[in-house]
């Protein structure tokens, strides 16, 4: 009896140990797969911020180079911009040019310096003109009722006529040069210039 005592002691020892077993081979099974759970919902949200900080990284390296070729184009248009409207004022300024040669340009010059000598009034003057003008003017220094000077002015290259009088302390011009450069700002405006 006393055997069959022991037998059964270490028969119940042996079933516990084996039942002990198999709860901790379950709870290694279950604290395993909750690791690996873990380990995987740790790894798709470290790869989710990395393919989303890529992604910043990508767009922020695409934005800046769209920006510095909008920069580049947009250089690029105003300098071509910029040459087709020298190349228009170039041609307005030949026109001009070969307007001083016509008779309607004396009548032009004409009238600019009767408009300087009213607006001077009895007050002596110096009047600017191209080189080319200077004997026209001369001849103009009678609707003047103060005294005129003539000199021939480099800065005018197209024609007309500029006045400058000290005891106003202004000038008045009537330059072809500065009339065309004065539509130079509103051409600019609204040219709408397109570069194909």
């Amino acid at each position: 009896m006393q055997k069959n005592k022991t037998d059964n002691f270490l028969k119940a020892i042996k079933g516990y140990a084996k039942h002990q077993k198999n709860l901790l081979k379950s709870e290694v099974k279950q604290l395993k797969s909750e690791r690996l759970k873990e380990a995987e919902e740790q790894a798709s949200r470290e790869r989710e911020n990395l393919v989303r900080i890529k992604l910043i990284e990508t767009r922020n390296r695409e934005t800046a180079n769209l920006a510095t070729k909008m920069q580049e184009g947009q250089k690029k248009l105003f300098i071509e911009r910029a040459a087709m409207t020298e190349e228009i004022f170039h041609a307005a300024s030949e026109k001009l040019i070969a307007f001083t040669q016509t008779e309607d340009y004396s009548a032009k010059l004409s009238e600019s310096a009767k408009k300087i000598a009213e607006f001077f009034g009895g007050n002596d003057c110096v009047l600017y003109v191209s080189e080319r003008d200077i004997d026209a003017a001369e001849k103009m220094r009678s609707m003047f009722s103060g005294s005129v000077e003539v000199k021939a002015d480099k800065t005018v290259k197209i024609g007309g006529i500029k006045g400058y009088c000290a005891a106003m302390g202004v000038i008045a011009d009537e330059t072809l040069d500065s009339k065309l450069e004065a539509q130079r700002e509103w051409f600019v405006e609204n040219a709408d210039l397109s570069v194909l």
